[in-house]
């Protein structure tokens, strides 16, 4: 069966629907290329990267709010949504903020090291250890004088004091850090003399948690033999250690929590009902917030400033486009002319105004010459014809003593033509004479 046929405009508004609704927010770290600023206050601009690009645009409603004018080569994070430019049927991005990379060069760092380390099986449930049922003693890397140190001995100190605690000291954060972590992790692999290792530190920004995400730790972590605990951070803050780790543990204080005997059941009960709840929470919020896109992208379809901008978009590309086309006609017009003069100097009007009056007086001696000859003929036969015209005229019969009769005005040439009954008329070379018939 045959499908709705599609015209192009209605082709495009539909997939335009479609990258919005799918794509209503994305943020994307690229390098900024191709920048303009039109008159009308909007930015047009692409982003890449070393494989790819694509077009972007910023209203000037958005634009007017960012921190910084970009640059070609200028390396950005932004937030946006996919949209596509309805007249040529190009996809692009709407962006909505634009920021200096930092953080978002940080962040491609990450998830290029989470992918690498999660294909290598880094991140696998099957390499995964179980806490042991006895713990008698807690090995703890971080820093000696953190908050994270003094979250865990509080904790362990009010929920299981007879719990012994050995502490492996190191940096939690500058360039250093990571082979020190390392480090401790494989010194208290080696001694063997804790039953569980907890990491971590107390929460702060992606730079100041970077030393777990480093490739180093990670995998001093995996090769570990003992049960590893990752509590780096918040509860937000997600690190490569969480997931290389054997459990992860949203704060240094939730790690002691999870070590404490007479608490793991409940405290495992517990994460679990929490994540179901989050886990339903996160359903329902998805939900909500489609409907709240969907109604969001129904708005901007409908309303008048979303043409506006794409009629400014339009706008701007003529705008262009004209000047293009104007300097374009130009050229040509110049070249024409160029051709045009040197055409018009190699035949001068003057000397060809010149030949034509030499031709003009030449035809008009001949036009006088040949009226002249034919009057003359035509006077010459006008003498002869009027020669002949007289040698036969009847004057010149009635001159030499002759007479024309004539009745009803025509000449009588025989008795049997004569009417008695109407008048003579006898024509002589001086006059008529009118007779009448009398019959004896």
């Amino acid at each position: 069966m045959v499908g709705a046929v599609y015209s192009v405009s209605k082709l495009n508004k539909e997939i335009r629907t479609l990258l919005e609704r799918g794509f209503a927010s994305i943020q994307l770290s690229a390098e900024v290329s191709n920048f303009i600023a039109a008159a009308s206050g909007h930015w047009y601009f692409s982003l890449k990267d070393d494989k790819a690009q694509i077009k972007a645009a910023m209203w000037r409603g958005n634009n007017r709010y960012a921190r910084f004018r970009p640059d070609n080569g200028a390396q950005v994070l932004v937030s946006a949504r996919l949209s596509v430019y309805e007249p040529r049927g190009e996809y692009q991005l709407i962006v909505e903020h634009i920021e200096p990379a930092g953080e978002g060069l940080l962040k491609q760092q990450f998830d290029a090291l989470k992918l690498k380390l999660a294909a290598e099986g880094l991140f696998s449930n099957a390499h995964k250890k179980p806490l042991p049922k006895q713990i008698r003693r807690v090995g703890v890397v971080t820093s000696a004088t953190g908050a994270a140190i003094k979250d865990i001995l509080t904790v362990l100190k009010r929920r299981a004091p007879q719990l012994e605690v050995l502490i492996y000291p190191c940096l939690v954060q500058g360039t250093d850090a990571a082979n020190q972590i390392a480090q401790k992790i494989a010194l208290a692999n080696r001694r063997s003399e804790v039953d569980v290792l907890i990491i971590g530190r107390g929460g702060g920004s992606l730079e100041d948690l970077w030393s777990f995400n480093e490739e180093l730790v990670a995998r001093a972590i995996y090769a570990s033999q003992l049960p590893v605990i990752s509590a780096v951070g918040h509860e937000i803050d997600t690190t490569i250690s969480d997931y290389v780790a054997d459990l992860r543990a949203p704060t240094p204080s939730a790690a002691a929590e999870l070590v404490c005997p007479d608490q793991h059941q409940l405290l495992s009960n517990v994460n679990a009902l929490t994540k179901a709840l989050n886990h339903a929470w996160r359903v329902y919020a998805q939900k909500k917030q489609a409907k709240l896109v969907y109604f969001e992208h129904q708005l901007q379809l409908l309303h008048p400033a979303k043409q506006l901008q794409q009629q400014q978009q339009r706008l701007d590309e003529l705008h262009a486009r004209l000047g293009r086309a104007a300097q374009k006609q130009c050229a040509i017009h110049q070249q024409k002319l160029d051709v045009l003069t040197t055409r018009l100097q190699k035949h001068a009007p003057q000397l060809k105004l010149t030949q034509l009056q030499h031709q003009h007086s030449v035809l008009a001696s001949r036009l006088n010459a040949a009226l002249h000859k034919q009057l003359e003929q035509q006077q010459k036969q006008l003498a002869l014809l009027s020669a002949r015209l007289h040698s036969i005229s009847p004057l010149q019969v009635l001159a030499r003593g002759y007479s024309i009769s004539k009745q009803h005005d025509r000449v009588v040439k025989s008795i049997h033509d004569l009417d008695p009954k109407a008048p003579l008329i006898t024509e002589l070379v001086d006059g008529k004479i009118e007779s009448q018939i009398i019959v004896p």
